[in-house]
């Protein structure tokens, strides 16, 4: 799945691109994306004619906020991609999504796999059509939280510090890649267990975390192999330049010069420095 620097580099450059345009027309390809609907039609009707108020974030979840008091919700899963196009753009073959506006081209919606999906709700009802919200945890990006807080959720659970920042419940759009580079930064094992930290620790993986993701937006996401990622202008993530540990296994450590180490942790693989404890 897209992680939050890659969903926020979207939602920030779609609130800049967005907000004042009206949409003329939407189409949708086929019915990949729409499972809360019974046909195409239902979905596009709900957004002729609709002027683009806002584009915000929740969680993982792209929020365009439509005037009329309905939100179109985007979640990108881990192959959707929004795009910014011109109307006479040629259509990519894994188009599932056409939002013209009436004026300064489309918004579309590319998804190869299928693990994207799009609806519309009405804005109050919001969190009663995710439920998931509720049970979202800490978003640093989004609302600032002090390390006393941040410590006071850490010493409260017993838990292996890489399953603690990957758990949504705990903080919101942490995976594998980033919970490498916050941990490698901070100086902490994957396996250490969250109630053992030192306040100076706890110290180091607030800083690291906050710093981590607020880097990772600043370069536009990360873009690998394993996940591509490509922002609504057609350019690829650039922080893969500066991951320091992930996917680097057998690589020399900025920080011992000894190898980077790899191991299977919960079904995949952890990439970390022997320097870490």
């Amino acid at each position: 799945m897209f992680e939050l620097p890659e969903v926020e580099t979207v939602r920030r450059d779609l609130d800049r691109d967005l907000v004042g345009k009206k949409v003329k027309e939407a189409e949708a390809m086929s019915m990949k994306t729409l499972g809360r609907y019974k046909n195409r039609k239902a979905f596009t009707s709900q957004l002729d004619g609709m002027k683009i108020t806002a584009v915000q974030r929740r969680g993982l979840y792209i929020t365009i906020v439509l005037d009329g008091e309905s939100t179109l919700v985007v979640d990108l899963g881990s192959s959707g991609s929004l795009r910014r196009h011109a109307n006479k753009d040629a259509v990519d073959p894994d188009t599932e999504i056409v939002i013209t506006f009436t004026q300064h081209g489309q918004l579309r919606l590319l998804d190869a796999d299928g693990t994207a999906s799009v609806f519309v709700v009405d804005t109050d009802a919001l969190d009663d059509e995710i439920p998931e919200l509720d049970g979202y945890g800490l978003d640093p990006v989004d609302e600032p939280v002090s390390w006393t807080a941040f410590g006071r959720t850490l010493l409260g659970n017993k838990t292996k510090l890489k399953t603690l920042l990957t758990d949504s419940s705990i903080v919101v759009g942490v995976g594998d890649i980033y919970a490498d580079e916050i941990l490698f930064h901070a100086g902490l094992r994957h396996d250490r267990l969250s109630d053992s930290l030192s306040s100076q620790e706890i110290r180091r993986l607030h800083r690291s975390l906050v710093g981590t993701l607020h880097d990772a937006i600043k370069y536009r996401g990360t873009s690998v192999a394993e996940r591509p990622f490509i922002d609504p202008f057609g350019q690829p993530g650039e922080f893969a330049d500066h991951l320091e540990v992930w996917g680097k296994h057998g690589d020399l450590s900025g920080r011992n010069r000894l190898p980077i180490q790899r191991v299977k942790f919960g079904g995949s693989w952890t990439y970390y420095c022997d320097t870490q404890v």
